[in-house]
């Protein structure tokens, strides 16, 4: 057990959680990180390191790692303790101190928590053609974790959400030829990404969807893709596949541990405080219920600083919510 009790225990190392650790730092708060990667970052270093992310105040544009490389060293400036690797498993409060579990059989002790798990536990919608899952890691890709390997190769994107016309935005100067298909004529993607995408050498396919993917054994060479209205075919030559058609999430042991929760959501209202006194959320897990929801890393940064200030004043209430502006602030 760590006998150290925190001012604040952060769970999720993703943007929101960085940002939120950051902030407890600048206000002077015994902060611990816990994140169940072996990295921090969140989704955003597993699923697209590689891909630039287009809203992210400052940058008109900016790669993945280079936001996480970049959130990471605001961070960690004030030496929070980080522990990676762990997985929170459960969470009560004893004599006004809260105890967090992981899976590796660790107490953690805290006077406040922020939950900023993102997602929570996230998987992959796997592709259902005929073909695809003999051939995964084989040319059909879900990750990406190096643009490189797609270099000079005819590729084949599925999915019409933020990823898939992301990555093909990302990718079209790299591969030799991609073709996007998607199942409908409607894109779940940013106007703005969709109109580039539009005016790109990519092709796209509205209304097909994959059939089959076949090879040689020992990778991909075709995909029989078909026009979901008149259910013609077209075979493609292609060298790899890939694939963004969304993801499962799972809050895992997080519903358990006494929250209001609404689907995937934990409840908050505006000052990011849940229905347990002194547990605050951020992020995408959060959902407030007198606002609007929006999965947007500025979104999550905002949040983050609203849950730290109010949990600042809980941990020691002769302290002000708001302290000023960082600039006035000393360090």
């Amino acid at each position: 057990m760590s006998s150290d009790v925190y001012d604040l225990t952060i769970i999720g190392a993703g943007p929101s959680g960085l940002f939120a650790t950051f902030y407890a730092g600048l206000r002077q708060m015994k902060t611990k990180l816990i994140d169940a990667l072996e990295q921090p970052g969140g989704q955003v270093a597993v699923l697209y390191p590689e891909k630039y992310i287009y809203d992210v105040p400052g940058y008109s544009k900016i790669l993945a790692k280079e936001l996480v490389k970049g959130l990471v060293e605001q961070a960690f400036q004030y030496k929070p303790t980080v522990v990676l690797g762990e997985r929170v498993t459960s969470l009560r409060k004893n004599d006004g101190v809260f105890e967090l579990v992981t899976d590796r059989g660790t107490k953690h002790l805290s006077k406040a928590v922020l939950v900023a798990a993102g997602v929570g536990a996230f998987s992959p919608n796997k592709l259902e053609a005929q073909g695809a899952a003999d051939y995964e890691g084989k040319g059909v890709y879900y990750f990406v974790k190096d643009k490189s390997i797609f270099k000079d190769k005819s590729l084949l994107i599925v999915g019409g959400g933020d990823s898939a016309v992301d990555w093909a935005l990302n990718i079209k100067d790299t591969a030799k030829k991609i073709t996007l298909v998607h199942r409908r004529d409607v894109f779940r993607a940013h106007e703005g990404s969709v109109a580039e995408l539009m005016k790109s050498n990519v092709e796209v396919k509205l209304f097909y969807e994959v059939k089959s993917v076949s090879g040689d054994g020992a990778k991909v060479t075709q995909a029989v893709i078909f026009d979901n209205r008149s259910k013609a075919e077209t075979t493609l030559d292609v060298d790899a596949i890939l694939v963004n058609i969304g993801f499962r999430a799972d809050l895992g042991p997080i519903k358990d541990w006494g929250l209001q929760i609404d689907g995937r959501e934990i409840r908050a209202n505006g000052r990011m405080e849940t229905n347990i006194p002194g547990v605050y959320v951020a992020g995408d897990i959060a959902g407030p219920h007198d606002g609007v929801k929006l999965n947007l890393i500025a979104t999550g940064y905002a949040q983050a600083a609203l849950a730290v200030n109010v949990a600042k004043a809980f941990v020691d209430p002769n302290s002000k919510i708001f302290p000023g502006h960082s600039s006035e602030m000393k360090k």
